[in-house]
C-alpha cells in the first residue's frame, strides 16, 4: 500500500455509482488499494490472506449465495465482514443491497454503493479508474498538446514561447491538454498520462494579453482532459556554436518516474514556426513507431551509394 489515495466520493462521480449509504461522508473515506476483490470466501466465513484494503465487489454468486442463509445467518456474515476496514462495497447488475446489509454498513462506517454494469466490465473499468488515480504522480513546468493523436509536451524556460506554440497549434486543429503546469502519472512501465490541474484547465497565459479560455474561444473540440506524453520537445535560445543534431539516427531521452520519454532538443530563433515544427516532429515520432526511420533510411542509401562508387573503382 502507498501512502497515495482516492476519496470514495471521487470515484462515485468518476463511475456514476449510486449511494445506499447517504447519511455517510464518502469524501473520507479512503482508497489506498487499485486491486479489487470479491469477497465471497469471506461471505462464506473464511477472513484468512483477506485484503481488506481492496474495494470489495458483489455480484450474482455472491448475492445468490448470500440470498440462501437465513437471516440470522446472514446477520452474523454481514457484521464479521463489515469489522475490516473496507473502503467500500459495490454491488454490480442493478442488485439492490437489503436493508440489513445497509444498516450493518452505516453502523460500521463502510459506504455500500451500487452499478447496473456487468461485473467483470464494471471491475475492469473501476481497477483502470484506480491506477490512474493512484499512479505516482509530479507536476512538470510546460505545455502538453495533442498533435495527430501523439501527445507532445513542450518545455522550456520561461518566456521562450511554449504558449505562443500551443495556441498556434491549437489554431491548426491540434488540441491542448494543459499549460504551465503537466501533471504526469505513471500509469505502468510504459505510459506516462498527463493531464491539467483543475484550477488551470483549458486556460492559456499569453504575455502581454493574459489569461485566455481554450474551450470558451476555440470551442470543445480543441480541448481535451488527458493524454499519453509520447514526445518531449525542449524550447532553448539558439547558440551560434551548440552542436545540434542534424541527422536523428540516435534518439535522446528525458526521464520522468523512471519512464524515459524520446527528447527533441530545439533551438528557438526568429522566424522560426515552431506549430510547423511540432507537427512534423509528431508525424515523424508516429512514423518511427510504425517502423521507418527517415534518417536510418538516409543512411542506407548513403552507404549504398559509397559501396555502389566503391565498386565501379575497382573495375
Amino acid at each position: 500500500m502507498t501512502g497515495i489515495s482516492v476519496s470514495v466520493a471521487k470515484i462515485a462521480d468518476l463511475l456514476d455509482l449510486k449511494n445506499y449509504t447517504s447519511d455517510m461522508d464518502l469524501k473520507k473515506r479512503k482508497i489506498h488499494s487499485a486491486d479489487v476483490n470479491r469477497p465471497a470466501l469471506q461471505l462464506c466465513g473464511y477472513f484468512d490472506h483477506f485484503e481488506q484494503s481492496r474495494v470489495q465487489i458483489i455480484g450474482n454468486v455472491e448475492d445468490s449465495y448470500i440470498k440462501l442463509l437465513s437471516e440470522e445467518e446472514q446477520k452474523e456474515r454481514y457484521s464479521e465482514f463489515m469489522k475490516y476496514d473496507i473502503p467500500c462495497i459495490i454491488f454490480c447488475r442493478d442488485i439492490e443491497p437489503d436493508e440489513m446489509l445497509i444498516r450493518i454498513g452505516e453502523e460500521n462506517n463502510v459506504p455500500i454503493l451500487g452499478t447496473s454494469r456487468s461485473t467483470s466490465e464494471f471491475m475492469a473499468e473501476l481497477i483502470n479508474t484506480l491506477g490512474e488515480q493512484l499512479a505516482p504522480c509530479i507536476t512538470v513546468h510546460g505545455v502538453l498538446v495533442d498533435v495527430y493523436g501523439e501527445g507532445i509536451m513542450i518545455t522550456g524556460e520561461s518566456g521562450i514561447g511554449k504558449s505562443e506554440a500551443a495556441l498556434e497549434l491549437i489554431r491548426r486543429g491540434h488540441r491542448l491538454i494543459t499549460d504551465d503546469v503537466v501533471e504526469i502519472r505513471k500509469i505502468n512501465e510504459h505510459t506516462l498520462i498527463g493531464t491539467s490541474p483543475d484550477i488551470t484547465r483549458y486556460f492559456i497565459e499569453l504575455r502581454g494579453i493574459g489569461i485566455i479560455d481554450v474551450k470558451t474561444l476555440y470551442g470543445v473540440e480543441c480541448v481535451k482532459e488527458k493524454q499519453q506524453i509520447d514526445l518531449v520537445i525542449k524550447l532553448e535560445d539558439w547558440k551560434k556554436d551548440a552542436d545540434y543534431d542534424r541527422l536523428g539516427l540516435e534518439e535522446e531521452y528525458i526521464e520522468y518516474l523512471g519512464n524515459k520519454v524520446v527528447c527533441h532538443s530545439l533551438p528557438i530563433r526568429p522566424g522560426r514556426n515552431l506549430a510547423v515544427i511540432c507537427e512534423a516532429a509528431a508525424v515523424n515520432h508516429r512514423q518511427k513507431k510504425m517502423g521507418y526511420n527517415a534518417a536510418q533510411e538516409l543512411y542506407r542509401r548513403v552507404q549504398a551509394n559509397i559501396t555502389r562508387q566503391s565498386d565501379e573503382d575497382d573495375e
